[in-house]
């Protein structure tokens, strides 16, 4: 149960109602886990800053504040200097009894209006609001958080970096750009997506000593670490999927070679590919083990798509005759397949039924086309969005970026919590789009291939950029650590 608490994702909403439950069904005082939470946060403060001996603690009117003046009274006991600054004059409820436990403890309150010179502190502490705002940052908490943002201190966020919504990840400026966050009773299911990853840091979860809650269920979850099992040693390649990659127009053979290449690293017995003719001595040359073919009309794939078991279309697919002939082809068969790129921009210029085991692989610019929206309104609430794509089209869908989705169409939601900013670049799309053609030709459902793919695929990005950083990063760079961990303990 605690891996499943780890990995279970709750709305905002879904953990005060958690907060509620503790109080008034389990006999837990408020209070008591305000202490808790303050206790949970010094421990994490020790530990990632043990020289610190001075903090700055930014106190909302809310609880937040009350956890983060509860810290600070911690710290005085401990032998700590710390400062106060407070939004409001006073506090009320617990966050009264908290602030009233700081002054007791030898604290200092100024107001927020009145800060100090932040170099003259180890650490600062976000108490401004917590889940508590539902809006952006004003008046002196906007001036606060720019000047702490500025300041190059390390901060610590209380429950969740002030700023950023709780729900869906975007970051409401001005956000704190926090160093670390410990985050309390659940993980929010905003502080793995979109912008979480600028604002959040390092993310620890204390639960305040609180049962998992039995009476509701989580409204995503995240992705964990594994492989797959090792094969029987009596296999053959016909055992293990054949995935046909169809796409590389004039002057964009480069994608569908890359997602060729991918889908044989993955595991795929066979990967055949349909391509212009320019790009197939290229293709011989570089990767051998790819059977590729010249397909110049829609009758030369006809042969190819009756050998295939998975489908992998989009990758320098295009959008001209050519590629609306394979398109019309793929679409029709009921196989396994994965679209992405162009495949996806043509489903969105005509709606088609898909077939029944198809996965759909947007970045946020292909979902809003998918959805008739803009980018914008995609990236507001990407858990919505990667749900009603799902719904609308009948199929597991990944939305790419930071924090991808996958989402299957009775509403189930997965979160990505790995991959890195080297990852934005070109070529990348298309080796997920292998990966998981691959995964669906060894047998996974398309739930699994997708969850898997994209799970493998950031992994292999985080190895790669953890050799030789971020900046440079080449799609196939991905392709030795992807086979490392592909092949690696899938426990």
């Amino acid at each position: 149960m605690k891996l499943l608490m780890q990995r279970a994702l709750f709305t905002a909403a879904q953990v005060r109602a958690q907060d509620r439950h503790a109080i008034e069904e389990l006999g837990v005082p408020g209070f008591t886990l305000m202490t808790r939470a303050a206790h949970a946060a010094l421990g994490v403060l020790r530990t990632r800053w043990p020289q610190a001996r001075s903090l700055l603690l930014l106190c909302g009117p809310g609880n937040n504040g009350g956890d983060a003046f509860l810290l600070g009274a911690l710290a005085l006991q401990a032998g700590l200097r710390a400062h106060a600054l407070a939004l409001s004059a006073t506090s009320e409820g617990d966050a009264l009894r908290a602030r009233q436990a700081y002054e007791e403890a030898g604290g200092a309150c100024g107001s927020a209006d009145d800060a100090p010179d932040l170099s003259a502190f180890d650490v600062i502490v976000d108490g401004l609001f917590g889940t508590g705002l539902s809006r952006a940052p004003e008046g002196a908490a906007a001036r606060l958080i720019e000047q702490v943002n500025a300041s190059g201190r390390p901060l610590l966020a209380l429950d969740l970096p002030s700023g950023l919504d709780a729900d869906t990840g975007v970051a409401r400026e001005p956000c704190v750009r926090a160093a670390a966050t410990v985050t309390f009773v659940a993980h929010k299911r905003g502080l793995f997506t979109a912008d979480a990853g600028d604002c959040c840091g390092a993310l620890h979860l204390d639960r305040l000593e609180l049962p998992p809650p039995g009476f509701q269920s989580p409204d995503a979850e995240l992705l964990h670490a594994h492989g797959l099992p090792p094969r029987r040693r009596n296999s053959h390649k016909g055992a293990n999927g054949h995935v046909l990659a169809l796409g590389g127009d004039a002057g964009m053979g480069g994608a569908i070679r890359l997602c060729a290449e991918a889908a044989l690293r993955a595991g795929a017995g066979l990967v055949s590919v349909a391509t212009r003719a320019a790009h197939i001595g290229g293709l011989n040359a570089a990767r051998p083990e790819l059977m590729a073919h010249a397909v110049e009309a829609q009758a030369d794939l006809e042969p190819l798509i009756r050998q295939a078991s998975v489908l992998a279309i989009g990758p320098g697919l295009g959008q001209d005759d050519w590629g609306r002939a394979l398109w019309q082809s793929a679409r029709t068969r009921e196989l396994p397949c994965v679209i992405d790129a162009d495949a996806l921009n043509l489903l969105a210029a005509q709606r088609v039924e898909l077939p029944e085991h198809a996965v759909l692989t947007p970045h946020p610019g292909e979902a809003a086309r998918l959805l008739q929206t803009d980018t914008a309104s995609i990236q507001a609430d990407r858990f919505a969005a990667a749900r009603a794509l799902a719904e609308r089209y009948g199929a597991v869908v990944v939305l790419k970026g930071s924090g991808s989705l996958i989402a299957a169409p009775d509403g189930h939601v997965a979160v990505c919590p790995w991959g890195n900013p080297g990852m934005a670049a070109g070529g990348m799309g298309d080796v997920l789009t292998g990966v998981i053609a691959a995964l669906l030709a060894q047998g996974l459902s398309p739930w699994e291939a997708a969850g898997l793919g994209v799970g493998l695929h950031a992994r292999a990005g985080d190895h790669a950029a953890a050799a030789h950083g971020e900046r440079g990063l080449l799609a196939s760079d991905l392709f030795l650590p992807l086979r490392e961990l592909l092949n690696a303990d899938p426990n």
